[in-house]
Parts: structure tokens; C-alpha cells; sequence
């Protein structure tokens, strides 16, 4: 069904044994010459592909395979397949194959053992300091015998590993616990330096580390004049993109009705007959393919903005994102990059689908790539302009129902930039510390409005990402002021929420400044019922905000705050 014809549109499809060398190089200069020549892309079926053990070194494919089937494998393997056209063609004897794999077996095996020696050395060097240390300790330790039994287990490792290092380590700090000396400092230290060594070389670089990281961006905050115009917030998005652009030519935007709807809400409307389309283009339904592309344009120096048109469907992309996409940078520990901005939209729209929040999802499978939550169309514009200055991926998740919603426009729509891991405090307040993010901010600052008229003033904080979260320590430092705390979203409870209350309680030490029990508020364990009325059932609305802290207060204070509902 993928076959191209005179007369119809498709791919090349070429169909060649894996085991025929002559026929490997001429498929593949002929689909590459087809493919630069007519732009039309290539599908290579090699056929007759050896498997020379099981799935995994752990398996054994004699099991599955009958005794005909794996003489045939052994018959028609690659390598003896090749050796055979190398000595039919004349390009070498039977001798000189002999000898050139001799002398191969010999210099590769020279060269793993130096480059084992290499990674040895200074492994053997650290086990060498400690089982000394050790010695050392031993000598004036009631532990002698149990500590000269560390030393001499560690003295038997031929092959040394940093684990086995820190183990014996622990083990010894563990016996001396009561008894003091320098050298027991001294150790103490040592296994504390080489734990921050294996720190570098195991889990350094999840995200850029360097100059080019997006988290360097410094702010500009939206200027707005006396009387802004308002417009909606597909105008302001469009404006933005078309700037962008115009600015930047590595900058490509495709995915499902993007080029010549301009994309279902508007954004790109106009822009693929603008900007060509080459830069602004469609794709068909397939969001594991959209992805792949953006990872592919990203890898090779262009700045993809690649859409999943909504949020729900990240989904059918999840495991490329989480797999390829956000293990890069830190499985190349820096060496490859892919900065592709992953473009979606979801939150307030009401039914099974199109309308789920599943944040807490994506921080937990998407680590390596950031997660911008903005509130309106304003902040999304900060989020592009800081990530396409930066060489880190990211997914911005626009608030569906905002397309529509009228907004001020600053005067610096085309210089605004939002940092990464700095939240904003849309509301002061001084009673109850409110965190949330995206489309909840219009619900919060509602309900805001009406217990500010019960006399109970909150504290409203838009997180603006997930991942980073509060670097700085805002939301701790708001809650020394409230003493109480409330977090707010749209994703399943112990979700989204429960990630930010365990980054507040536990990284940043909230819990000693509390008063009253930290709350959260999210949607429902199921999808979004359908309609105005399921909607209010399935997710948090003004009134289960105000209930909320009404609630917190009225503990704190029955008598100011009675309850009366």
C-alpha cells in the first residue's frame, strides 16, 4: 500500500538479501540517488538477515529454531558471505585473510587491554588510598581484626569497581562510629569525594550544563502600555511566530493541520503561505513519526517547533520522547543535543479526550526535557523566545481554552523571555500560599477574589515549569509569610501535585514552616466527564478552591471563620 506508481503518490520501496554485498551497495546507491534526485523517501526491506545468537546474549534462539533453519544461518552468515566475495573476486588469498585476521585478533586484543588498563588505573589508585586509610584506622581502633578483614577482602579484587570502594568504606565508618581521629575524618571525607566523582561521571548532564543551557536566560518581563489593545491569544501567538521566522531561518514548525490550516486554534495562520513550505508544513497522524523528525531536523542544527496537537495524544509520541529525545544529552553525558520544542495544548476542554492533564506523567517519564506550563499566550511567547535561544528540548503546553481569551499586548511582544525554574506571584497575599499553573491560574485568581471578600487574602504562585521547579526557592520563602499551603491542577490526584508538595516540603525544607496541613487539589482518578456538568465533577472549579482554603482557615480560626457549607 506504500508503493509508488506512475500514478500514485507513495514511497520506494527496494527489496534486497542482507547476506549479497554487491546487491547491499548498489540498493543503496540507487535509493539515495532516487531519493536527492525526486525528494521521495526510500524504504529498504533487507531480507535474509542472520541471527547468529537469541534476542539477548541471556536467550538462545536454538530453541525457537529448527536444526534446518539454523544450518541455513550458519551457511548464509554475513561475515562468511563476504569472505567468500572477497576470495571469489581475487581480492585476497585464503593466506592473506588468515594472516590479516591474526594480526587483528592480536591488536584488538592489545588495545582492550590497554584501554581496560586505562580505566583501571585510577580506580585501582582510589581502592589503593583506602585499603591504606584503613590500615591506618585499624592500627589504633578497638575494630582491629574486622577492620584488617575490610582491608584484606579489598587487597583480593583483582578487577576494582568504585561500588565495592564505597561499600568498604561504609562497612568501615560503620564499625569506628563511636571513636574518634583524624583519620577517621580523613576517610569520612574521602568516601564523600568519591561519591561526588561518581556523581559526575554516572549522573551529570541530564540537561545542557554549559553556556548553551536555556536555564541561563535571564527575564524580560511583557511591557505594557497605559491603554494595551486586547486581542486574543491565537493573535498574539501568531504575531510571535511570524517573527520568529522572519528572525531565525533554521527555525521549522510541522505536525497535524499546521501548514495550511495554520493549525487547528490559529497559531500558524497565514504563515505557510508566507513562509513556505519547506519551514511550515503538515503531517499525517502520527505522533511517534513527529517526534522522530524533530529529534532528527534537531540533531542536525535546525530548531524544530513540532506539534501534538493535543496534549492527550503525547501519549502515542511517549515513548520515543522519553527513550530518545530525553535520554540524549545525558546518555552522550553532553557529546548530542536535540533541542526540539515539543508544541501541545490541553487542560480546560470538557470530554474523555482532548481534555486530560497528565502532567505528573510527564515529569516522571520525561526527565531531560523541560516542561513549560504557561497560563496564557503571553507566557508562551516568553517560553519560545527562551528556548530557541537555548540547546536543551522542551514541550510548551498552551491552555486550550486561551486561544480565544482576550489579552493585553505588551510593547516587547517580539523581546520577552521567561526563565526557566522561576515561578511568579500573580496574587500577594498573606493566609494560604496557592501554587498552580496553567489554566487552573484563571480559576485560583477567581476564587482569590471571592475569599479576599471573606477576608482571607492568598498567596496565588504560577509555576511556569514543571521541570525545572522553583530553582530558587520562591514558593519555601512565600510559605515562611502563609505558614499554609495548597497546590492546585487538572492531573489525577497524587499527581503534578504531589511532585511539587514533595519539592517544597522536602528540597526546599518547607514542612518546618508549617502550620496546618499541606493540601492539594486536583482533578478526579478518571478522564473529564463529558459537558459543562461533567466538567465541574471531574476537575477543581472556583467553589472547591474557595472551599479549600476556607476549610484551612476555618481550622486555624473557627470563630473568624465559621463553616457554612
Amino acid at each position: 500500500g506504500f508503493q509508488r506508481t506512475k500514478d500514485r503518490r507513495g514511497f520506494d520501496i527496494y527489496r534486497v538479501k542482507g547476506w549479497d554485498y554487491e546487491a547491499l551497495v548498489e540498493t543503496y546507491q540507487k535509493a539515495a540517488a532516487a531519493a536527492r534526485e525526486h525528494h521521495i523517501p526510500a524504504i529498504i526491506h533487507v531480507v535474509e538477515v542472520t541471527q547468529p545468537q537469541g534476542h539477548s546474549t541471556s536467550g538462545s534462539h536454538e530453541r525457537y529454531k529448527s536444526k534446518e533453519r539454523l544450518e541455513w544461518e550458519k551457511q548464509h552468515d554475513c561475515l562468511l558471505k563476504m569472505r567468500e566475495y572477497v576470495l571469489e573476486k581475487g581480492y585476497a588469498s585464503e593466506q592473506e585473510l588468515l594472516d590479516w585476521e591474526k594480526e587483528d585478533r592480536k591488536l584488538i586484543r592489545r588495545l582492550k587491554n590497554e584501554a581496560w588498563a586505562e580505566y583501571q588505573a585510577p580506580i585501582k589508585q582510589k581502592m589503593q588510598e583506602l585499603i591504606n586509610m584503613i590500615a591506618d584506622i585499624a592500627a589504633i581502633s578497638a575494630q582491629k581484626e574486622k577492620l584488617e578483614t575490610i582491608a584484606l577482602q579489598l587487597r583480593k579484587i583483582l578487577e576494582p569497581a568504585r561500588r565495592e570502594a564505597l561499600v568498604a568504606a561504609h562497612k568501615a565508618l560503620v564499625l569506628v562510629r563511636n571513636e574518634s581521629h583524624p583519620s577517621i575524618d580523613k576517610l569520612r571525607q574521602w568516601r564523600k569525594d568519591i561519591f561526588a566523582e561518581g556523581v559526575e561521571v554516572f549522573s551529570s548532564t541530564l540537561y545542557n550544563e554549559t553556556a548553551k543551557s536555556p536555564q541561563h536566560i535571564i527575564e524580560t518581563k511583557a511591557e505594557y502600555p497605559l491603554e494595551a489593545e486586547q486581542k486574543s491569544g491565537f493573535e498574539i501567538l501568531n504575531a510571535a511566530f511570524d517573527h520568529i521566522f522572519s528572525q531565525n531561518p533554521k527555525v521549522v514548525a510541522f505536525g497535524e493541520d499546521v501548514g495550511q490550516l495554520g493549525d487547528v486554534n490559529q497559531g500558524f495562520a497565514g504563515l505557510q503561505a508566507k513562509h513556505g513550505q519547506e519551514r511550515i508544513m503538515d503531517t499525517g497522524i502520527r505522533e511517534a513519526t513527529i517526534i522522530g523528525q524533530a529529534i532528527g531536523l534537531a540533531q542536525r542544527g535546525l530548531r524544530p517547533i513540532a506539534e501534538i496537537q493535543y496534549l492527550d495524544y503525547l501519549l502515542y509520541g511517549l515513548q520515543t520522547l522519553s527513550d530518545d529525545l530525553a535520554t540524549l544529552h545525558y546518555r552522550t553525558r553532553g557529546g548530542q543535543s536535540a533541542p526540539a520544542i515539543i508544541r501541545t495544548r490541553g487542560h480546560r476542554l470538557e470530554g474523555i479526550w482532548h481534555a486530560g492533564s497528565p502532567l505528573g506523567m510527564m515529569i516522571h517519564a520525561l526527565r531531560g526535557i523541560h516542561i513549560a506550563v504557561p497560563r496564557n499566550m503571553t507566557q508562551a511567547v516568553g517560553f519560545y523566545h527562551t528556548l530557541l535561544q537555548g540547546n536543551d528540548p522542551a514541550i510548551i503546553v498552551e491552555v486550550l481554552n486561551a486561544y480565544r481569551l482576550k489579552e493585553p499586548v505588551p510593547t516587547n511582544l517580539h523581546d520577552i523571555s521567561i526563565p526557566l525554574g522561576v515561578p511568579e506571584v500573580i496574587r500577594e497575599g498573606s493566609d494560604v500560599s496557592v501554587v498552580t499553573y496553567g489554566a487552573c491560574c484563571r480559576i485560583v485568581m477567581e476564587a482569590a477574589s471571592q475569599l479576599s471578600d471573606c477576608g482571607i487574602e492568598i498567596e496565588v504562585i504560577d509555576v511556569r515549569t514543571l521541570l525545572p521547579f522553583d530553582t530558587h526557592g520562591m514558593i519555601g520563602r512565600s510559605l515562611e509569610k502563609t505558614n499554609r499551603l495548597l497546590f492546585v491542577d487538572e492531573d489525577v490526584p497524587g499527581g503534578a501535585t504531589a511532585f511539587m508538595m514533595q519539592q517544597v516540603l522536602e528540597r526546599q525544607g518547607g514542612y518546618f514552616n508549617l502550620d496546618s496541613e499541606p493540601k492539594t487539589l486536583s482533578g478526579t482518578h478518571h478522564r473529564p466527564a463529558y459537558g459543562d456538568d461533567g466538567d465541574y465533577w471531574s476537575k477543581p472549579q472556583v467553589e472547591n478552591v474557595f472551599q479549600t482554603v476556607y476549610a484551612m482557615m476555618h481550622e486555624a480560626d473557627p470563630e473568624e471563620y465559621p463553616m457554612f457549607f
